[in-house]
């Protein structure tokens, strides 16, 4: 027979008298797929209502709450409320050596959860504070959250420093490195494979290509004391028509990953000049974010390396460390959970990091 015992009931509040791992597990009970995360902006935005000292707004599933005391700096403490698909690993489970298990525990329910404990716990903070909880990050980069409010309202994500919570091990990572995306795609003329001669063979012609992309040497520029480390690859190539003809075109697919102190401008024009002379009958850019400076020179940032202590390290991978970057803000990637172990089953957190970077954001604010 089939189980018939009811489902547990979704929650509808949070609790900010919580500690940071129980929030943690809370924000996991909360189920928030990217494109079904109104439930969970409800609940934050009730929660943050309650809370005298802040002003909060709300624009779609993006919330933003604000303290207005006058302070010198505003930084901005930002993370996005949804995950990837749920793999069995909903409800949350806390083990017995102190790991939270569950979807988004790494990424970055553990992170929001120290977003909101720091909103609960700090109405007088040294900096005003702006607190940003956005949807659809794990998606379509036209869909994320945080990109329609910096376009709708960049009002609301005005700073001098911002702090992005994503996954870090409870590390400093600096800005992050931008991506462009390109198909280059070489073109030939069909025949009969046993006639090859009356053809031009387009996969041939993507030799010089992929001869330039292993002979490529890439930059490590080092820029606020942190070395990037910059890759072009070739990550898909497709052509062939059928196993006797003699294919007519052939596309290499190629992923610059550049080091924040070029434009994107200056990366396309690079990967151009790079491909110039290859034989390439067509360049197309697929995808492309910029980078993200780190800003650790800014007096905010130097304050807050010194309270979270640690080494500071270059973030590789695009982060939306990089909107503000547009925004003229500087920003760095720092929150608790591993991410090594975001987008698994087996997705968990070390509860320790989840209070060890609250400490340490608090001793920041409050100091």
């Amino acid at each position: 027979m089939p189980d018939s015992t009811p489902e547990a009931p979704l929650p509808t509040a949070l609790d900010l008298t919580l500690d940071g791992p129980a929030l943690t597990a809370a924000l996991v009970d909360f189920p928030s797929v990217s494109g079904t995360e109104k439930p969970l902006a409800d609940a934050i935005e009730a929660a943050l209502r309650a809370l005298p000292h802040l002003s909060v707004d709300r624009y779609g599933n993006n919330v933003v709450a604000r303290t207005h005391l006058g302070r010198a700096e505003r930084v901005v403490l930002a993370g996005h409320i949804d995950t990837v698909p749920i793999a069995g690993n909903v409800p949350s489970r806390l083990d017995e050596n102190g790991v939270l298990w569950g979807c988004g525990t790494s990424d970055m329910k553990a992170g929001v959860a120290v977003q909101l404990r720091i909103a609960a716990t700090v109405p007088e903070p040294n900096r005003d504070l702006t607190f940003v909880f956005y949807d659809n990050e794990e998606v379509a980069a036209h869909l994320n959250g945080l990109g329609h409010v910096a376009a709708a309202h960049p009002d609301w994500l005005a700073g001098d420093f911002a702090v992005l919570l994503e996954p870090s091990d409870g590390e400093v990572e600096g800005g992050c490195q931008g991506t462009l995306r390109v198909h280059l795609t070489m073109r030939g003329e069909r025949a009969h494979s046993a006639r090859s001669w009356m053809g031009a063979n387009a996969i041939h012609a993507a030799a010089p290509v992929l001869a330039r992309l292993a002979s490529y040497e890439p930059r490590r520029p080092v820029i606020d004391g942190l070395e990037y480390h910059e890759g072009l690859n070739a990550v898909g190539v497709t052509g062939g028509v059928a196993t006797n003809v003699i294919p007519d075109e052939c596309t290499v697919v190629v992923n610059f990953r550049y080091a924040p102190d070029r434009t994107p401008e200056e990366a396309e024009k690079h990967v151009r000049e790079v491909f110039a002379d290859c034989g390439v009958d067509e360049f197309v850019v697929d995808d492309h974010s910029g980078g993200a400076l780190p800003g650790l020179s800014h007096p905010a940032a130097a304050a807050f390396m010194e309270a979270v202590g640690g080494t500071a390290n270059p973030k590789f991978g695009w982060t939306d460390v990089a909107r503000f970057s547009a925004l003229g803000v500087p920003a760095v990637n720092y929150g608790p959970g591993n991410p090594l172990y975001a987008h698994k089953r087996d997705e968990h957190v070390v509860t320790e990091r989840i209070t060890h970077c609250e400490r340490r954001l608090y001793d920041w604010l409050t100091a």
